[in-house]
């Protein structure tokens, strides 16, 4: 057995949200992470600068209530997830799972289902990667969940920086669908949002869908991808669909019984890595140039407040539905199916 300096190498994995192991199983092998507190430990330190960066948010705008509004959609969003997979991976459905009398294949019984599935929320909640279970192994709907979080574009609360900018694009999406109800001319945090802000948000939001869903169809039509899969049916629809939902969205994790160590899958991922990394930051910066130009506006009395509980349903409500909708039919065709057959 190797050794070498494991705990140096974990900090930065976790709190960097880097998500490389320093062995191959990552934090299920027992130096990286061997009881139930460095667990939770490992999973506070990938979680607490993406939720950090919305309190900082608020400060910066000086309105830490804008803050604490964007903080409590990530920490909602993240518990929904957490609680899903969760209930998916204790009621282990399947036949598997209901003959052994727990989900457990592919998990760590230090952990169990509880402590794997809070791992698996979190590190596809943020851009991670990092694993404490066979993902490949969870059950249909919880390793649907899993996935679900990285089609949300990793925004609860997602990376460090990369969360909060992506929940801030879907805030002025919110507002933007507010004003046109309305009929007023939307602002966020007293910026006018015009033709030119929302082409650059809708560019945002449809590039990542677009490279999820075009890679798994060029992945899923080409010989050389599907000679990767290791299963058929729903269950290898899946793992195509992770891996390239993993290489789009940053996050790094795998869902394992993919052969893609072969130049077709490397040219495809390493593709959707470069182009799911930094075209979405070009358009923030270019939307952030925009704003940066306007002058503030005082708030009046037809101004959305961004900081209470309406607002902060709203967000939660347009980020499942404007981003999450676009996954259902893939969706459907893989996890849904695979857990009703």
């Amino acid at each position: 057995m190797t050794g070498g300096p494991v705990a140096s190498q974990e900090a930065i994995k976790q709190i960097g949200t880097n998500g490389g192991g320093f062995y191959n199983v990552n934090s299920a092998h027992p130096f990286e992470n061997p009881t139930p507190f460095t667990n939770l430990f490992q999973i506070f330190l990938l979680l607490v600068i993406p939720f950090a960066m919305a309190w900082a948010f608020g400060l910066i705008v000086k309105d830490r209530r804008q803050g604490v509004a964007i903080l409590a959609v990530m920490a909602l969003l993240l518990g929904i997830s957490v609680a899903l997979l969760t209930v998916s991976e204790m009621a282990g459905p399947g036949t598997a799972p209901a003959a052994a009398g727990a989900a457990m294949e592919g998990k760590e019984v230090r952990f169990g289902e509880a402590g794997s599935a809070l791992f698996a929320a979190a590190t596809t909640g943020t851009s991670t990667g990092a694993v404490n279970a066979m993902h490949d192994s969870l059950t249909a709907p919880g390793g649907g969940v899993a996935m679900f979080n990285m089609m949300l574009g990793e925004i609860a609360p997602g990376g460090t920086g990369s969360g909060l900018y992506g929940m801030l694009m879907l805030a002025i999406v919110t507002v933007f669908l507010c004003g046109l109800m309305v009929g007023r001319t939307p602002e966020y945090l007293g910026k006018k949002i015009g033709q030119r802000e929302i082409i650059l948000v809708a560019l945002y939001v449809l590039t990542t869908p677009i490279l999820v869903l075009g890679g798994a169809a060029i992945a899923l039509t080409a010989s050389d991808g599907l000679a990767g899969l290791q299963e058929s049916g729903p269950h290898g629809l899946s793992e195509a669909v992770y891996a390239v939902t993993s290489a789009a969205n940053n996050n790094g994790s795998a869902f394992g019984g993919l052969t893609s160590g072969t130049p077709f899958w490397n040219t495809l991922l390493g593709v959707l890595m470069l182009a799911g990394r930094f075209l979405p930051m070009l358009f923030v910066l270019a939307l952030a140039g925009l704003f940066a130009r306007q002058r503030q506006l005082p708030p009046s009395a037809g101004t959305l407040p961004t900081h209470r509980p309406l607002f902060v349903a709203l967000l939660s409500g347009v980020a499942l539905v404007v981003v999450g909708l676009t996954y259902v039919p893939v969706l459907a065709l893989g996890p849904i199916v695979e857990s009703l057959s």
